[in-house]
């Protein structure tokens, strides 16, 4: 049985690793690479960098702190925000980044997928979707969270997939940072539509959401902020409560 992922999302300002509710209010929580380091001693089994205002901003990525996080850890991460051309792509893989995550771009031009997937393999390549429920139906946004759009989840997703992504991250704007728990629903559909991995996203508030979206749910790996940025729950515990409950996963 293949083991479930918990992965820490540092959502990065300035350098700055920040964290909102319904993606509004940030709060600076602490250094960038300082997080990683302490979440990759922990037991982490990978780490996600946003760049949240990298798009918006019109900015690129840096990849000088993707080099420092790169020479920090020793778990793969994935970084994103503001990757609209190969060559930003090509930027932060030669920083060392383990894979690269693609949104507004994606959803702009979808061939970015075809590309990055095609010069690189689909391994390499994470489709991130911020989605709202809307009147009973998921749709996609861009510029984190900022514009709707008229992509529906699910067949962006599986476009997304058969274009090349190797994972698809999504995060449920409705749900993300109110720690209520995760969309299950939605993942458990996304899951049984797709056959390559689904990262659950937002809404962890306890162990047993995160126990929640993996069994019932049906996600591959559980992503999560707040409950480790605050200190609420140490990783370690997570994965042996999550271990003792059944769910298989990589312990230390």
């Amino acid at each position: 049985m293949v083991a479930k992922r918990i992965i820490p999302c540092l959502d990065v300002k300035d350098g700055q690793v920040v964290k909102g509710i319904n993606f509004l209010g940030l709060k600076e929580v602490g250094d960038a690479v300082e997080m990683g380091v302490k979440y990759s001693r922990e037991g982490a089994d990978e780490l996600v960098y946003l760049d949240i205002s990298a798009t918006h901003e019109g900015r690129h990525t840096f990849a000088e702190l993707v080099e420092r996080i790169a020479a920090g850890i020793n778990i793969p991460f994935t970084v994103g925000g503001g990757i609209s051309t190969m060559d930003d792509a090509a930027r932060l893989l030669d920083a060392g980044a383990d894979k690269i995550s693609v949104n507004s771009a994606a959803i702009k031009d979808p061939t970015l997928i075809d590309r990055i997937a095609g010069k690189y393999g689909s391994q390499f390549i994470v489709c991130a979707i911020d989605a709202k429920c809307i009147d009973g139906t998921w749709f996609a946004s861009t510029h984190g969270g900022r514009n709707m759009t008229d992509k529906e989840l699910y067949s962006w997703a599986k476009e997304a997939q058969d274009r090349g992504a190797g994972e698809i991250l999504f995060t449920s704007m409705d749900h993300d940072g109110t720690k209520n728990g995760y969309a299950c629903d939605a993942y458990a559909k996304l899951s049984e539509i797709l056959t390559i991995p689904v990262i659950a996203s937002g809404g962890a508030g306890s162990i047993a959401h995160i126990e929640e979206v993996l069994t019932v749910g049906k996600a591959d790996a559980a992503l999560a902020a707040s409950i480790f940025h605050y200190g609420e729950i140490a990783i370690p515990d997570l994965k042996k409560s999550l271990s003792e409950a059944g769910v298989p996963m990589r312990l230390k």
